[in-house]
């Protein structure tokens, strides 16, 4: 049995004996995967001073950023990397035995049905506690389960020969990041943390306090901090289901959801906007609620609310499909015999993002319906089937705007008749609807009503 502490250990920042004695304060770090979430808080270690050792499997992710060449992270963590000489980015597994802290940030998916993959978590504990030594901390980042770090990770870690709360220190700080947010990123946004035991918890909480700028939140028990992005991710879920719902509904009745949203945001409490769309991406949202149904079925309880918003969230690329569909009927025009402009391919406006991308999602409906779909993501040109928005644009049956980039949100009916197109599906309800209501330019977004 792992030991538990009932309440949270604190220690004051100005209690000059702990910190003089503090095993954090000269402590070498090592990031487990340099994804979106590990390559900024390695950037991030390092600027505060700790040698940091970024490790990743991925040999080419390893030299781009050695070399600088990521295009995940912000201008300012790129001007962060470049003086970081305290930084050593590597695929060499041996390296991580000079390590005293590890910080475990690899993904954690789903599979093709919705079952948690814990795969990649595994290895990298596996690969940590090959490195292991007496006194080291180590922090699960990535998003996992109530009960998975004491039940899957912990096991891991003891094969070691090394016993927690004994011998090395293992905690849960649930990652937060906002990828593309330049004021809530990974030094500003607050943080909590939940140890294996007291001292785990203790060591773990010092160290965030080093890291971060913002409150950091000590919880009682490892599952409470396991439980946190769970439910701050499925919040957010059940609630954008909730407006997806609704835009079915009202578009049917010829009701601006939108405009609804708007006014009931005037009611100063008690309601929080959330937008209905083409679908929801990126690695949480539509994952992690996935992970806590299987956690609840495990445990004799069934999520029924949270599988409900998953299948209505899913539906949506098929309805914006069916949208788009319904719009070229009134055009005499089929998906099989149309072109059509896809505009984004990201998940998330302003960001080269694609994990979970619902934009992808509307692509493949329309290539299985015979639809040529022309795609143009500024932001991840790689990706694109044409280089320029004009290109996208030129000779097409229908444009649908699937990621709310800046480039779009600024378009206007002007810019599509141009180019020939009298039909824009807006997935983002990123355009103003007013002004294509005497443009001759057929406009529909989600939930609200057609022009």
């Amino acid at each position: 049995m792992i030991p538990k502490t009932a309440e949270p250990i604190s220690h004051s920042e100005t209690d000059a004996d702990f910190y003089t004695h503090d095993p954090i304060a000269a402590a070498t770090i090592a990031v487990i995967g340099l994804g979106y979430v590990g390559l900024p808080l390695a950037i991030r270690a390092a600027s505060r001073g700790f040698p940091v050792i970024g490790f990743d499997i991925d040999v080419a992710k390893i030299h781009a950023i050695a070399n600088n060449e990521v295009s995940y992270i912000t201008p300012e963590e790129q001007a962060s990397l470049e003086k970081a000489s305290n930084f050593t980015p590597t695929a060499d597994a041996t390296k991580l035995s000079q390590a005293d802290v590890f910080i475990v940030c690899v993904p954690t998916p789903v599979t093709n049905g919705f079952e948690p993959d814990l795969k990649p978590l595994e290895s990298a504990c596996r690969t940590v506690a090959k490195a292991l030594r007496p006194g080291n901390l180590v922090i699960i980042e990535s998003t996992v389960n109530p009960g998975a770090c004491e039940e899957f990770v912990l096991p891991v870690l003891e094969k070691s020969g090394l016993k927690v709360e004994r011998d090395f220190y293992l905690a849960h700080c649930p990652e937060r990041i906002n990828p593309g947010d330049a004021k809530w990123e990974v030094g500003s946004i607050p943080r909590v943390v939940g140890g294996a035991g007291p001292e785990s918890l203790h060591r773990a909480k010092a160290l965030y306090e080093r890291l971060v700028d913002a409150p950091i939140l000590a919880l009682s028990t490892i599952k409470e901090a396991e439980a946190v992005k769970m439910v701050e991710n499925a919040f957010r879920d059940v609630n954008i289901a909730f407006v997806n719902e609704l835009a079915m509904s009202f578009d049917r009745a010829g009701i601006d959801l939108v405009n609804v949203i708007r006014g009931a945001s005037t009611k100063p409490f008690a309601f929080m906007p959330h937008f209905p769309g083409a679908g929801v991406g990126g690695h949480c949202i539509p994952v992690d609620p996935y992970y806590l149904i299987r956690y609840g079925a495990e445990n004799g309880f069934m999520h029924r609310f949270l599988m409900t918003a998953r299948s209505i969230n899913n539906r949506m690329p098929h309805y914006t499909v069916s949208m788009l569909s319904k719009a070229l009927r009134r055009k005499r025009k089929q998906l099989s015999r149309s072109t059509v402009a896809l505009l984004g391919i990201a998940y998330k406006r302003d960001i080269s993002d694609m994990r979970e991308s619902p934009a992808e999602v509307i692509k493949d409906i329309l290539e299985k319906r015979g639809t040529i779909v022309r795609v143009f993501d500024p932001h991840v040109l790689e990706h694109s089937t044409v280089e320029t928005l004009e290109e996208a644009l030129q000779d097409v049956d229908a444009a649908l705007i699937a990621t709310d980039h800046t480039e779009f949100r600024n378009l206007t009916p002007f810019h599509f008749m141009r180019s020939g197109v009298d039909i824009v599906i807006d997935g983002r309800n990123c355009l103003r609807k007013e002004d294509f209501a005497e443009s001759g330019v057929y406009y529909s977004g989600i939930g609200r009503a057609s022009v």
